[in-house]
């Protein structure tokens, strides 16, 4: 059942980050390349029926992660604490933005709103960037100082937003430091490509054309940024290659990264414009997919060799609530489809004018 579950929140994750991260990318977009007010437009008609709704699966993600792995929840919302909050800030200054922009007709009440709107998916981007960075690179789980656990509770920890060294092989690692950074950097533009892909897929007119000659330069960059963060991630204690020596087609997942990722260059400028967005796409889950199985089991590992690392298997529920939250899960996905279903329905093809979310 563990396993059962740990897919589940996988796929819930993954989804969040498809779905809401062409929402982040559309407004690094707005920030950075929507120059006229027309153009600002057409990005948000592009995110307008779809942003809220995205944000659905982040609520339900959190929930099956406190039913099924409530240990794992209470270390990591206590450990990344000041991070988290700083999170939940920018998910309601980027609401706020949206919704507010358009109350009332002036420029000196649209423009901040307009920025706000940037830049808080520009940082909610990066910070989920860096928080994947962590998972990746692990905490001091007990907080442990000379070779002693400081914390009760042994899987207790606390992860200051960075320290002196800005190294992550630091004995008390920040949330920031170049690793994490750089595995940020490399989610912003890759949003950034994903939102642009969405944008060309459900709009229309020379901003399209201008997104899709903007593609190139930011391929290039992200290009440039995975190479780094590869060599450094295989450097990682936490990096395991059992998963793929067990089940050699485990390759199948970085091999579809790949192609993912040449997708987004070479279907940039296609008449099919699904193909960039399906590349895209394939190229974050598969990609997040790969650097999950290579941790498998460990969900956090413990950069310390004291305290043992967070794994699916002393993080979960008894077995009997996983077997009958998996019921409830069951129903409460099927209701959340019918209603995406029903929504990519009603606004399926180019969205025009007369889409306008305000």
């Amino acid at each position: 059942m563990e396993l059962t579950w740990y897919l589940i929140l996988c796929f819930m994750f993954v989804m969040y980050i498809v779905l809401d991260g062409f929402d982040f990318g559309a407004g690094i977009i707005h920030l950075f390349f929507a120059k006229t007010e027309k153009e600002k437009k057409q990005v948000m008609r592009a995110i307008g029926p779809f942003w809220d709704g995205n944000e659905v699966w982040l609520v339900a993600a959190g929930g099956v992660l406190f039913a099924s792995f409530p240990t794992l929840y209470a270390s990591a919302f206590s450990g990344f604490y000041l991070p988290l909050i700083m999170i939940l800030w920018l998910f309601i200054f980027r609401a706020l933005g949206i919704e507010f922009t358009h109350l009332i007709n002036h420029e000196l009440w649209i423009k901040p709103w307009q920025k706000g709107f940037g830049i808080s998916s520009l940082l909610l981007a990066l910070f989920f960037g860096i928080a994947f960075g962590n998972i990746i690179r692990g905490v001091n789980l007990g907080g442990v100082e000379n070779g002693m656990a400081q914390f009760k509770h042994k899987y207790s920890f606390f992860t200051p937003l960075w320290d002196g060294s800005f190294s992550p092989f630091a004995e008390r690692p920040g949330v920031i430091d170049w690793f994490t950074i750089t595995i940020g950097l490399v989610a912003v533009l890759t949003l950034t490509i994903h939102g642009a892909n969405w944008i060309i897929l459900k709009t229309e007119g020379e901003f399209v054309k201008k997104l899709q000659d903007k593609i190139l330069p930011l391929w290039i960059a992200l290009f440039v940024f995975i190479i780094i963060s590869l060599i450094a991630f295989v450097t990682m204690k936490s990096f395991h290659k059992e998963l793929f020596t067990q089940h050699p087609s485990m390759y199948l997942l970085p091999l579809l990264t790949f192609i993912g990722f040449i997708g987004m260059l070479l279907f940039r400028k296609s008449t099919k414009n699904w193909l960039g967005f399906a590349s895209s796409t394939l190229f974050i889950i598969s990609g997040i997919g790969s650097a999950v199985a290579s941790l498998f089991p460990v969900v956090i590992p413990s950069t310390n060799t004291i305290v043992e690392s967070l794994t699916i298997y002393n993080t979960s529920s008894e077995t009997y609530g996983l077997k009958v939250g998996l019921i409830w899960w069951i129903i409460a996905f099927t209701l959340v489809l019918i209603y995406f279903t029903f929504v990519h329905k009603v606004y399926k093809g180019k969205l025009t004018e007369k889409h306008d979310h305000h």
